[in-house]
């Protein structure tokens, strides 16, 4: 970690732990119960909105929260939810294959936001790194490297036609095809865009908020990646916009400001997402089918598993 942070003693994995196990606990206490979703994602929004976030998230504070992208990024990961919620709990709705539009749509759109504001870092031209709008940012290649991988991280959403509801009681929004090479490259582009974009809060938005979906997905409840992306995305900007100063304050852990890094993280994601984009587009090729409407690793082992769990 010496390259990419300046991780002042253990007391910061500690607490790393810590955010890492509270947003999987409240994942999964809205995940196994509608009451918990609601309460969560519903109610506790209106609350801090009228009554919170007017003052911690006011345009210009000292801790960054005001942009418009973090109001943008809170509200779309909510609405995420919200529609995920709907598509889990109100019986026909995966029948009506229009509505299995709003899943991959709602991604597409938090990716391209993040892909915006990379390529907005860049137009800064803060070659040797400062302060914007309380955060300090790194204009360099990697801001465009990064922003062209989560241009692909978005092409090669597919299979959401596939989209099902698990037959178990927690009735889960389980999307088969998205397996884990999709989910490696996304997390890899959204590290380096939480790098890139927010470094010095990256300990925790970067690391923690991927590790709190991406182990959920692989140990807790296979297929369900996105689901457990938006609760725990839309947890943890709400507790930021509530709590501005934990990062910044309370338990910081900034980057070490290295081009060496920034440049690095950006072309992984890179590497990764078209590696990704070469392996998808052989297997559309190779089996003719179309990337709209066909699931494409159907024929996958983890796909097969995936689906005689939850179906």
């Amino acid at each position: 970690m010496g390259l990419f942070y300046e991780v002042p003693d253990l007391r910061a994995w500690a607490i790393l732990a810590m955010v890492l196990f509270a947003l999987m606990a409240f994942n999964e206490l809205g995940r196994t119960t509608k009451w918990g979703g609601l309460v969560l994602f519903f109610i506790l929004p209106i609350v801090l909105t009228i009554y919170v976030w007017p003052t911690t998230a006011a345009p210009g504070n000292e801790y960054g929260t005001g942009t418009w992208f973090n109001w943008v990024k809170t509200y779309s990961a909510l609405a995420g939810v919200l529609g995920f919620m709907a598509i889990r709990y109100i019986p026909g709705l995966t029948k009506k294959k229009w509505v299995l539009i709003f899943p991959p749509l709602i991604l597409a759109v938090n990716i391209f936001e993040a892909v915006l504001r990379d390529f907005q870092v860049y137009s800064y031209g803060v070659w040797d790194g400062a302060f914007i709008d309380n955060l300090w940012v790194m204009s360099g290649p990697w801001n465009i490297m990064n922003g062209i991988a989560g241009l692909l991280n978005i092409i090669t959403i597919c299979g959401w036609a596939g989209i099902v509801i698990s037959k178990d009681k927690t009735k889960d929004m389980i999307w088969p095809d998205m397996i884990w090479a999709w989910i490696i490259a996304y997390d890899l582009w959204n590290f380096a865009y939480t790098y890139n974009c927010i470094a010095d809060h990256s300990f925790y938005c970067g690391v923690a908020l991927l590790l709190s979906c991406t182990i959920p997905a692989f140990f807790i409840k296979k297929g369900a990646w996105l689901q457990h992306r938006a609760s725990t995305l839309a947890l943890w900007i709400m507790f930021v916009m509530t709590v501005p100063q934990f990062v910044d304050r309370i338990a910081p852990v900034p980057t070490t400001h290295n081009p060496k890094a920034f440049f690095i993280a950006s072309l992984l994601a890179l590497v990764a997402n078209i590696a990704l984009a070469v392996y998808q587009f052989n297997k559309i090729r190779k089996n003719r089918l179309n990337p709209l409407k066909d699931e494409i690793f159907a024929d996958t082992k983890t796909y097969k598993s995936v689906f005689a769990e939850n179906i």
